[in-house]
């Protein structure tokens, strides 16, 4: 991480009151948490073009004729 970010947010944080300095800290405590989750997309390249063109076009139809409508007693 560039040390002008760092020095930023501290700049930042001081002129915080503590309160907010505390939501700041415990932010940055739950993003250091996160788990990255997921494939990176340059590994799904390989399956592009995969899905026949029929196919294709049976998805696209189902999609506009079954998504695009709302049941409003669904629920």
């Amino acid at each position: 991480m560039s040390t002008s970010i760092i020095n930023k947010v501290i700049e930042q944080l001081t002129l915080m009151p503590q309160d907010k300095q505390l939501q700041v800290l415990e932010f940055a405590q739950t993003l250091v948490k996160v788990e990255v989750r997921g494939t990176p997309g340059e590994e799904l390249l390989s399956f592009a073009g995969s899905i026949p063109p029929d196919d294709l076009q049976l998805m696209r139809e189902a999609i506009e004729h079954d998504c695009e409508q709302v049941d409003i007693n669904e629920w």
